[in-house]
C-alpha cells in the first residue's frame, strides 16, 4: 500500500466541506451552503456585511395531503441594518426564491443581534489592458454569436488579463 499512488482527480476543499456540512446545515437550520455562500449575491453587498441568514422554518403539516405552505427565513441583522432589509424584504424573498428554484419562503422574520462581519476582501483594482492584449482578446470571442455571451466571456478575460502584473 505504501508503494501505491493516489491518481484521482484534485477536489477543492470548499467542494468537500460542502459536502459534509450542506446535510447537516440542511437537518438543523434547513438551509444550504450555497445559500449561505451566495448572500451576498443575493441581497448585494451593502446588505450582505450586516446580515446573514440564519434559519428556514418550515409550517408543520399534520398529513401528506395538507397544501404547501411557503416558509420563514429567519434573518439576523445588525443595528441599523434591520430597517434597510425589512424595506427590501419582498426583493430579497423574491430572490431567494429564484434561487432556490421555487415558491419556498413566503416571509421574513428578522432577528437582531450583532452579524460578525467575515472580512471580506476588496475586489482588487484592475489595471487597464494593452491595446495588443484588447486585441487579442476581442479576436478570441469574435466567432460567438451570441451578444450576451460574448460580452460576459470578454469581460471574464478582461478581469483575467487585467489582475495579471
Amino acid at each position: 500500500m505504501a508503494g501505491k499512488r493516489w491518481t484521482g482527480n484534485p477536489v477543492p476543499v470548499s467542494d468537500l466541506a460542502s459536502a459534509i456540512l450542506d446535510p447537516v446545515l440542511r437537518k438543523r437550520t434547513g438551509i444550504s451552503v450555497g445559500l449561505v455562500q451566495s448572500w451576498e449575491e443575493i441581497v448585494g453587498p451593502r446588505l450582505a456585511h450586516n446580515t446573514r441568514p440564519e434559519k428556514i422554518q418550515w409550517p408543520r403539516r399534520m398529513h401528506e395531503d395538507d397544501p404547501f405552505e411557503p416558509a420563514v427565513l429567519i434573518v439576523a441583522c445588525s443595528g441599523p441594518a434591520a430597517l434597510h432589509l425589512q424595506h427590501e424584504t419582498g426583493e430579497i424573498i423574491s430572490r431567494v426564491n429564484s434561487f432556490l428554484g421555487f415558491n419556498a419562503i413566503g416571509r421574513i422574520r428578522i432577528v437582531q443581534k450583532p452579524v460578525a462581519n467575515t472580512g471580506a476582501k476588496p475586489r482588487p483594482r484592475l489595471r487597464k489592458l494593452t491595446d495588443a492584449e484588447q486585441g487579442k482578446l476581442t479576436g478570441a470571442v469574435r466567432l460567438i454569436e451570441d451578444e450576451g455571451l460574448r460580452a460576459s466571456l470578454e469581460k471574464l478575460g478582461a478581469s483575467i488579463l487585467g489582475s495579471r502584473k
